[in-house]
């Protein structure tokens, strides 16, 4: 006879009902489900200021869903043992379902909870599905992890089996006995005063219907256009699906086979950005493998670096008030919008690392805080390989130039307007370099360097020559 009793379901990054093993496995036969969230108490659970905002709205929306579909969604706060073993106490439960997580925190805090279930002989049962593989599986030929992107993507390619992606249940049935939910609006994830993220509502729209829209918009209107276009931060190119992905309100498996269904898609334009959603797979299998991903050099050669610290200017560069465009631009679309193009992440990065010589570290604790798509494996991953520091790096000597960047992926300079508003009458000639321009072109855009406009900070030539010569008392 099927068991009757109610399953609790543990919702982490997993914000959605289609294509979630622990939802369907704790709903199997009809049995009832206790869907709970738990505002965590320790860094497990931890988001950035950005993501908080987006995490309100989407938990407001799948809460919607979930009473549209027969159940209650369940707020708590708290740590995650103690809440679901009061759950279970309250509510008879004998089954706890989740979908698995990759951080250390994470990992720690899932194994414990894991094992005290196991010894109180209830049922536990964890589920993939925030990433397509395994961290602990999937390993190179000599039986260790990958370090290097390409044969990964390769093996990923050959070896991986993506499955299908399940429907969502069309009915959830509740327990008889519904514990009590703290309210949302108790939790002040975004407080709203001051209202820095009044941008954000015209750009996004957290949840699961958001993330299939946005996946479909990108297919229909920009995919076959991806390979050619994804630098260009001054037009639309990119999937923007990556917050969906962070707060798990899409599958990367329904994303994977979507894009593999497309019939408008050619090859390249498919393989490009399976490439990139891959990409975040590997962020994930370094972390797993190398759990101090976030504070620690993966590369220890850059231990004895010499960062400068200089807190002035690292508030300039948070500003977007380097004197460089193409990265002030992509620092005020940040703070404007949650986001920030991924090739000016790059050039934004590298400048804050090699032309300011301020640590990693400091650029991805901001970015954490500030962006809708905070992912604890992508984003350290991701500075590390900016900086040289980490696997598959990119090499340290690599130096962006800001302005030959900036003159390359933003021609016309219409994206240096759109978040530069002081710079907008600047020819495109000089926009990216207005440093550079002549007087009577300054004059006639209205532009008054280190009174309208700031002066560079530093200049770019010899920053890259003070940043190649601490390279190299530690590349040996």
């Amino acid at each position: 006879m099927p068991d009757k009793t109610p399953a609790i379901y543990w919702i982490r990054k997993d914000l959605r009902l289609t294509d979630n093993r622990a939802l369907l496995a704790a709903c199997e036969d009809e049995r009832p489900v206790i869907p709970v969230f738990i505002r965590e108490d320790d860094s497990a659970g931890a988001l950035g200021r950005a993501q908080a905002w987006w995490l309100e709205r989407s938990l407001a929306r799948l809460s919607e869903t979930y009473e549209q579909r027969g159940a209650r969604l369940i707020l708590k706060s708290g740590d995650p043992a103690d809440v679901i073993f009061a759950l279970i106490e309250e509510t008879g439960a004998q089954s706890v379902f989740w979908n698995r997580r990759y951080t250390p925190d994470g990992i720690e805090t899932d194994t414990a909870l894991k094992k005290k279930l196991k010894d109180a002989d209830l049922q536990v049962e964890s589920f993939a599905g925030h990433i397509l593989h395994e961290p602990s599986k999937f390993k190179t030929k000599s039986g260790g992890p990958y370090k290097v992107y390409t044969p990964f993507w390769k093996a990923f390619s050959a070896e991986a089996s993506v499955p299908d992606p399940l429907d969502a249940p069309e009915k959830l049935k509740a327990a008889k006995k519904m514990p009590e939910s703290e309210k949302l609006s108790d939790w002040g994830l975004y407080p709203g005063k001051p209202d820095w993220a009044a941008d954000f509502d015209a750009l996004w729209e957290p949840g699961e219907t958001g993330a299939r829209d946005r996946l479909e918009r990108f297919i229909d209107e920009i995919a076959e256009h991806y390979a050619s276009s994804r630098d260009r931060p001054d037009i639309e190119a990119t999937s923007m699906l990556s917050p969906h992905l962070a707060l798990g309100e899409i599958s990367p498996a329904t994303i994977w086979h979507r894009i593999n269904r497309a019939k408008n898609l050619s090859s390249e334009n498919r393989k490009k950005f399976l490439q990139e959603l891959v990409w975040r797979d590997f962020c994930h299998h370094l972390l797993f493998h190398a759990p101090a991903l976030a504070t620690k050099n993966w590369n220890d050669r850059f231990d004895g670096f010499e960062w400068a610290d200089d807190d002035k200017a690292l508030a300039a560069w948070r500003k977007g008030e380097t004197g460089y465009p193409i990265v002030d631009a992509g620092m005020r679309q940040l703070w404007r919008e949650g986001t920030m193009h991924n090739r000016v992440r790059m050039i934004a990065a590298s400048f804050l690392i090699k032309d300011l010589m301020i640590d990693w570290r400091s650029g991805e604790e901001w970015f954490r805080d500030t962006l809708v798509d905070a992912d604890p494996a992508s984003n350290p991953a991701n500075w590390q390989w900016v900086a040289g520091s980490g696997a598959d790096a990119s090499p340290f000597f690599r130096i962006f130039n800001p302005v030959l960047q900036g003159e390359k992926f933003d021609p016309k300079g219409d994206y240096v307007r759109r978040y530069v508003p002081e710079l907008d009458a600047m020819p495109a000639k000089h926009i990216h370099a207005p440093f550079d321009a002549p007087k009577e072109v300054l004059e006639e855009a209205g532009v008054t360097l280190g009174k309208t406009y700031p002066k560079p900070l530093v200049d770019h030539k010899a920053a890259r020559k003070r940043a190649l010569a601490a390279f190299e008392k530690v590349k040996g």
